[in-house]
């Protein structure tokens, strides 16, 4: 064997040993089959953060026994150029070049972006990858070279057409892998995300399902990704701002122009939907001034702690639990699933011992007594000073105003997201605060939507913005006096009373 031949057969081994130690890891695969710092890449050191989440989350459920045959659901809603198609691309090399006769679907808004864009990044990005000789792009698909696998080894771009959906219903590759990815998601039609549920029926089989775009519609498929179908879905709100490769100036001239709570800033830069109902009883631009408002230093010792403590009742739902230190709600929830009575009892029974710790003198527990309630609370009794029952559809404190406690306290947390509150900067707590529309019972007091009024329209119960609710259900002295001075005044006032003693 000539020297030539030779490392031509090694060379070849190498890639084989490389696709089998990537096969169930796609971060591995980018970093090792792209030459970054060279070439076209020389200004390239890798994938910017958000990828390698991305990433690293298909990794680890492919790489865990309990997961791997488990479709894997990932929703990415972003601002401009964050280097998405880019990441598409990575996607579709890494699933054809390291599992033998995977099948896999990518469509887009139109054609002309399928084509022009999409598939325009994947011929770049094949070309640079190690694997190049394995695979041909043609002009709407990327197969396998090897003789008889063209057929069963490949990806197709295909239009979408709710009229002609045979292309995603027909998607399946037992025992093997199924990549099915749409770019600019939010415009495709619902039909089209329906039948493609139908490819992650098979058994034993990788499936990857990926939906990318920018967040331009408040409802739709990829709305719901974000919302009454989070559960299902890996979600990510990528903000422009926060990537390596966007203009930054030009970012900041949108901000500047429309302002940070503009829709078009969340669309185009923060990667969140705009506005979506005027029903809506908190609205969002209120929830993101709240979560970006500075409290400064709280004075622990001096302040007591509230927490809110809302129970799953469903199995959807989740058991949560919020903060409040004064003006300061900000630290970070604590969101539970599959927990019984006394398990949650305990989590929350820890974390009221840790609050102290940090030297906070006392912490009162607001806990939804209503329906499965009774559980935590019954656990909890014996073992916390001050514990609180709190009976969602009791009498409000004031029943001319709210028809009921649930109102009593959301209307109250408004109040407080609106003045001068600072609440923790997390998506999922922002979704849920925006969730419950605002009525007027037949008596003219304010009354909120019901839970089961959220699941007729298709949207998940708000658990963590109950929990935060619960911080406000019952008037608490926040503020603790100092006891020196406490000290002082009663022998002051013992003084003057007795100036005989």
């Amino acid at each position: 064997m000539s020297k030539m031949n030779e490392e031509a057969v090694n060379f070849e081994m190498g890639l084989r040993r490389l696709a089998i130690a990537c096969t169930n890891d796609p971060l591995l695969f980018v970093q090792k089959c792209f030459r970054w710092g060279h070439g076209e890449l020389a200004n390239y050191e890798g994938p910017d953060v958000w990828q390698q989440k991305i990433l690293c989350d298909i990794r680890d459920r492919l790489k865990n026994g309990e997961t791997r045959h488990k479709a894997i659901q990932i929703a990415v809603a972003s601002g401009h150029g964050i280097g998405k198609t880019a990441f598409v691309a990575w996607i579709m090399l890494w699933a054809i070049c390291t599992y033998p006769d995977m099948k896999g679907v990518v469509t887009a808004e139109t054609k002309n972006q399928l084509i022009t864009k999409t598939w325009s990044e994947l011929h770049k990005w094949h070309h640079l990858c190690l694997f190049r000789d394995w695979f041909e792009v043609a002009a709407e698909s990327i197969f396998s070279t090897q003789p008889g696998h063209k057929y069963t080894w490949r990806i197709d771009a295909i239009p979408w057409n709710e009229n002609n959906t045979d292309a995603f219903q027909g998607l399946h590759n037992q025992g093997k892998r199924i990549l099915v990815l749409f770019d600019e998601a939010s415009v495709i039609a619902q039909k089209i995300y329906e039948v493609t549920k139908g490819a992650l029926t098979d058994k034993d089989t990788q499936i990857i399902w990926c939906i990318f775009g920018n967040p331009t519609r408040p409802d739709g498929p990829f709305f719901d990704a974000f919302h009454k179908s989070r559960h299902r879905w890996i979600t990510y709100n990528i903000d422009s701002r926060t990537v390596k490769i966007t203009n930054k100036e030009q970012l900041q001239e949108y901000v500047d122009d429309y302002g940070e709570d503009s829709d078009f800033v969340k669309v185009r830069v923060r990667g969140v939907f705009p506005s979506a109902s005027a029903k809506q009883f908190i609205n969002r631009e209120d929830v993101d001034a709240a979560m970006n408002r500075d409290v400064g230093q709280v004075n622990y010792s001096r302040t007591v702690a509230i927490l809110g403590v809302d129970v799953a009742r469903e199995g959807d739902d989740r058991s949560a639990i919020a903060t409040k230190i004064g003006r300061d709600c900000t630290m970070p929830l604590k969101v539970f699933r599959g927990l019984d009575g006394p398990q949650l009892g305990m989590q929350v029974l820890m974390y009221a011992n840790e609050l102290k710790q940090k030297g906070i003198p006392r912490v009162y527990i607001n806990l939804d007594y209503t329906g499965v309630g009774a559980s935590p609370y019954d656990w909890l009794k014996d073992k916390v000073q001050h514990l609180n029952k709190v009976i969602s559809a009791s009498q409000s404190t004031n029943p001319q105003r709210w028809a009921n406690k649930r109102a009593e306290m959301w209307d109250k947390m408004r109040d407080f997201i609106r003045d001068d509150g600072a609440i923790p900067k997390s998506e999922e707590l922002a979704e849920d605060l925006c969730i419950p529309e605002k009525l007027i019972d037949q008596k003219g007091r304010l009354l909120l939507e019901s839970k089961d009024s959220m699941k007729r329209r298709n949207m998940n119960s708000p658990d963590t913005a109950d929990a935060l609710a619960l911080c406000f259900a019952i008037p608490i002295q926040e503020y603790i006096e100092d006891d020196s001075w406490r000290h002082q005044r009663v022998n002051r006032h013992k003084s003057i009373r007795d100036p005989y003693a």
